[in-house]
């Protein structure tokens, strides 16, 4: 991880403290937090990787900072990829992982 996400993290840990479900795990060379057993946020060389509805995709790549996920070569659906910008503050901070944990709430525990 570089040293942004390092500091994201922190970050990440401070907005899902609390919340009821949520874990870490190691993957991708990062580390990812999930929620009930689910990918939800996580950092990528400093940006904020979300998950939110397919359903909305372009919508959520339309917004302000956000851009398509693809670390793999292929843009992943579902996934956005928040730029440093977008998340400067802590509010915006907040209103990305909200939406992330709400979205990633609907979905089947694993």
């Amino acid at each position: 991880m570089t040293p942004d996400d390092e500091v994201l993290v922190g970050r990440l840990r401070q907005q899902l403290k609390g919340r009821r479900g949520v874990s870490e795990q190691r993957m991708f060379g990062g580390l990812c937090f999930m929620v009930n057993g689910n990918m939800c946020v996580g950092p990528w060389q400093g940006s904020l990787v979300v998950r939110l509805d397919k359903a909305d995709h372009e919508a959520t790549q339309a917004e302000p900072h956000a851009g398509p996920m693809n670390i793999t070569g292929k843009t992943m659906r579902g996934w956005a990829l928040v730029a440093p910008a977008g998340i400067a503050e802590d509010a915006d901070l907040a209103r990305w992982v909200g939406r992330a944990v709400e979205f990633v709430r609907t979905l089947p525990a694993k």
